[in-house]
């Protein structure tokens, strides 16, 4: 029977053979923690399959890679480049003002407002017709200028109209943190610009240097200078997009400088200015869907003001000559009717009766191609140059009319706006349009008619005298066949002045004569 106290005892090759599998398992423990420490160390998985992993040739330790300098002459150019930046900055900044504007503003109140009629009922039932009062309130506004021009202890500044032009006071801050008190000298909508002066015995505020406009060409390299978004003093760079943009807001007569410089609101009325510092156009308005910039900026050429500012001094007010024709920028169908459909120019459809044009010679329907030999681009161009000449200058007109070139010499006289306004004296006083097959079908007409249709009757117009209506089909001018739009200006064109003038239309199927207008 076995002791459970006996002592066991073990043979020297067992004991052998034991320690041999601890020192073994032991080994191998160690290469595998090493065997980890390397991977770690290489970034490499380790593979435990059993196979050998060739990882290539060990790599040289990681140090850190320092970036590549750059070159001098590199160096040298951008250093260059943010100097130039630099100086056109300094150059200009002095000379840019922020405009706080006040604006004094009326509107109609009831002198029930303010009590609490919804406990007891409104008496007046808030009818659009019960009575009010005015109230006056003064609306604030900020915007940018740009100092100009100096005379004695007076500085003027350049803006929008729609900036100043109907302020009723003007805080000017400047670029070093003075303020003035401004005064509006004059503003007008047309070209949207405004003059502010303010007084100060110190002749050392800055005055900018007046570009050339003319000289602007897509891909300039421009700086927008103003105060967008209250940010004054702000300063940002671009390239001018495209030169002789139209279609500005509010009837703006101006061409303009389109440019990607970010332009945003408090922009309105600072300098657009070159390389050289010069001031080439007045920041006016973005094209945008979100208020903000968007890439589209448009500045007012300097050149189109330069004269506006020395007639704003001489008398508050913009001086523009007066042709006496209303102009149309003429689309496809008229122009191919005409046979005009490849020359570039205005349309004259209309002529004020006593007006320089009439007593020199012009005809509705005459298509201007140039003025004093300067080809004609576009009606807003005409506009604008015809605005510029002078009350009694004379000037000559190259004119279209009938497959016939003709030059008319005409005395300009001042721009009347009461006068312009009066359409009593605008000859014929409507737009006649070729008749096409798409207004032949809408008008319910035969796909044959022949006529011009009548579109804006202007009222008290020699046209809303005689009955014409708008979407009347004039088919005979005194007793001849009108076919297009050709034959109608050619037959009123033949008729002398101070002859009677009549029309015969077509109106919901019937034919009808208006009444007799001597001219």
């Amino acid at each position: 029977m076995n002791n459970p106290h006996q002592a066991q005892t073990h043979s020297p090759g067992k004991m052998f053979a034991g320690k041999k599998r601890t020192l073994v398992f032991a080994l191998f423990c160690a290469i595998f923690c090493f065997s980890l420490a390397v991977c770690a160390a290489e970034e490499k998985p380790l593979l435990l399959t059993g196979g050998v992993q060739d990882n290539g040739p060990a790599p040289a330790a990681r140090m850190p890679v320092a970036a590549p300098e750059i070159s001098a002459e590199a160096g040298n150019f951008l250093e260059a480049l943010q100097n130039a930046n630099r100086a056109v900055a300094a150059a200009v900044l002095p000379s840019v003002a922020t405009l706080d504007v006040f604006e004094t503003r009326t509107v109609e109140s009831s002198p029930l407002d303010g009590f609490p009629w919804f406990f007891f009922g409104r008496p007046d039932g808030n009818r659009e017709d019960a009575p009010g009062r005015a109230r006056e309130y003064e609306a604030e506004g900020l915007g940018s200028g740009v100092i100009i021009r100096r005379e004695g202890n007076t500085y003027y500044l350049l803006t929008n109209h729609h900036v100043a032009g109907t302020a009723s006071r003007i805080r000017v801050k400047l670029y070093d943190g003075r303020e003035f008190s401004g005064t509006l000298i004059g503003g007008d909508e047309r070209k949207d610009i405004a003059l502010v002066s303010f007084e100060s015995d110190d002749t050392s505020i800055a005055v900018a240097r007046m570009g050339d406009s003319d000289l602007v060409q897509p891909g300039d390299i421009v700086f927008a200078v103003g105060s967008p978004l209250g940010y004054v003093s702000s300063l940002t760079q671009g390239v001018v997009s495209a030169v002789g943009r139209n279609g500005g807001p509010n009837g703006n007569i101006n061409d303009f400088i389109q440019t990607d410089a970010a332009i945003n609101q408090g922009n309105s009325g600072g300098p657009l200015v070159n390389i050289r510092g010069e001031v080439i156009g007045i920041n006016s308005w973005i094209a945008s869907s979100s208020g903000g910039s968007m890439g589209l900026g448009f500045s007012i050429p300097i050149n189109n003001v330069k004269q506006a500012i020395d007639d704003f001094i001489a008398g508050g007010k913009i001086n523009y000559g007066w042709l006496g024709v209303q102009l149309l920028q003429a689309d496809r169908e008229i122009l191919e009717s005409m046979g005009l459909e490849n020359v570039t120019g205005a349309l004259a459809s209309q002529v004020f009766l006593g007006s320089p044009a009439d007593k020199g010679g012009f005809l509705p329907g005459d298509y201007v191609t140039a003025l004093n030999g300067e080809a004609v681009r576009s009606v807003d161009q005409l506009v604008r140059d015809v605005g510029d000449l002078r009350s009694g200058d004379t000037a000559e007109f190259t004119v279209l009319r009938g497959g016939e070139t003709l030059t008319l010499t005409v005395r300009i006289d001042a721009r009347d706006e009461e006068l312009v306004a009066d359409s009593s004296n605008l000859w014929p006083g409507f737009l006649p349009y070729e008749l096409t097959g798409e207004l032949r079908e809408r008008l319910d007409l035969r796909a044959n008619q022949k006529g011009v249709l009548v579109t804006n009757v202007m009222p008290k117009s020699p046209a809303a005298v005689m009955g014409l209506q708008s979407g009347d089909v004039v088919v005979q001018v005194n007793d001849r066949s009108v076919d297009s739009l050709t034959e109608f200006y050619a037959q009123l064109a033949g008729i002398p002045s101070g002859k009677e003038v009549w029309f015969t239309v077509l109106r919901e199927g019937h034919e009808l004569s208006t009444i007799r207008f001597r001219r």
